[in-house]
């Protein structure tokens, strides 16, 4: 891991895309409640959501709005971030909505001038103060995914331990490695979370032995669970967080910004994160 992790200061958000190119890994659960245990934390959290299917927008308890200007008009730059951002429910957390129109964005972006940097420019020029804007990316590596890497300081990954995922975890650090040599040469891996894990299941405790022989110790040492209340809390537009503190996915989530924050040179005291 380089050494960029510990330079960030309050004077420029760090910049995170949670990606994985494979859907229903808990990609945007992770975003999401990744962002309010963040947040929870007193810091002040933006999440980006570059996914057409707009689940971390209702996910953070925002309806489904034709009217409404979303990530999509930032990518045209027909609107900025500062005029389309929105509170969340969550203190200290705001979010960037996504909305339908942005499936067609990558066909429409392939003729933009810097179309691979359309979210990095739009995200300098903007002038609200946040400690860290999250980017919850589609599950695909075409050019929304690029451009939340691009705009990126760092890359989390959420990774489901079934039979496939070291394959598709290879696949999505080979494009990382190609936009380091073409796009940005800064981009770094945080950390691997293992999602949706049940420790009594053999193949679940067989990869993450694999993962974490293959990557080390950019694998967090907290594991997501697989966890009902986890499940439910989408469908009430709330993070699990708000949904059911005490729960044990809520708790793995704080433990998650725990050590997102410890990698970041921001450590907090363990009580700061207790139930």
């Amino acid at each position: 891991m380089s050494d960029s992790t510990a330079k960030h200061t309050r004077s420029e958000p760090r910049i995170l895309a949670v990606a994985n190119q494979k859907g229903g890994v808990g990609k945007t659960t992770t975003a999401i409640n990744l962002a309010t245990a963040l947040a929870a934390c007193g810091e002040k959290v933006l999440i980006i959501d570059l996914d057409p299917q707009a689940n971390a927008t209702t996910g953070l308890g925002l309806d489904h709005d034709e009217s409404r200007r979303t990530v999509y008009e930032v990518l045209h730059a027909s609107s900025e971030i500062d005029d389309i951002v929105l509170p969340s429910r969550v203190p200290n957390l705001d979010i960037l909505p996504s909305s339908v129109e942005l499936s067609g964005a990558e066909l429409e972006l392939v003729n933009l001038p810097q179309r691979d940097r359309r979210l990095a420019e739009a995200l300098l020029r903007s002038s609200r103060a946040w400690d860290y804007i999250l980017i919850d990316c589609p599950p695909a590596l075409g050019l929304l995914t690029v451009n939340a890497l691009v705009a990126a300081h760092a890359l989390v990954v959420p990774l489901q331990a079934e039979f496939y995922a070291l394959e598709g975890l290879s696949h999505l650090l080979k494009t990382v490695e190609r936009v380091r040599q073409t796009l940005n040469p800064d981009l770094e891996l945080q950390g691997v979370v293992l999602t949706m894990f049940d420790s009594r299941n053999n193949l679940c405790n067989m990869v993450a032995d694999d993962v974490r022989a293959f990557l080390g110790e950019r694998v967090y040492e907290t594991v997501i669970p697989r966890n009902v209340r986890v499940s439910e809390a989408p469908s009430h537009g709330k993070p699990v967080l708000l949904y059911d503190l005490r729960c044990a996915g809520s708790q793995a989530y704080l433990h998650l910004a725990r050590e997102v924050l410890r990698r970041e040179g921001r450590a907090l005291p363990t009580e700061a994160l207790a139930s």
